[in-house]
């Protein structure tokens, strides 16, 4: 199949640099896989994979964690939660 055009995608620089590893692994590039879901999107009409939607109660909790608002729990305080829902 000819390719005579450019996708260009912004994404975190960890992520771009773990996938391309594993992709790799695999024998595959970049441009492969993005070739390929995009290939199934055109052919199918849907993604191929299940998208994640948060629940509003975990983007609450992201936001929470980025910005550092963090509760510590002890593994002591993980059994005491267990043992009181028994």
């Amino acid at each position: 199949m000819a390719t005579d055009t450019v996708v260009r995608a912004r994404v975190d620089e960890r992520v771009k640099e773990e996938a391309t590893v594993v992709l790799k692994s695999m024998g595959l590039s970049m441009t492969d896989a993005i070739q390929m879901m995009l290939i199934r999107v055109a052919e199918e009409g849907r993604l191929p994979f299940e998208p994640l939607v948060p629940s509003l109660e975990t983007i609450a909790a992201a936001r929470e964690a980025r910005e550092g608002k963090l509760e510590i729990v002890t593994l002591g305080d993980l059994r005491a939660a267990i043992r009181a829902d028994d």
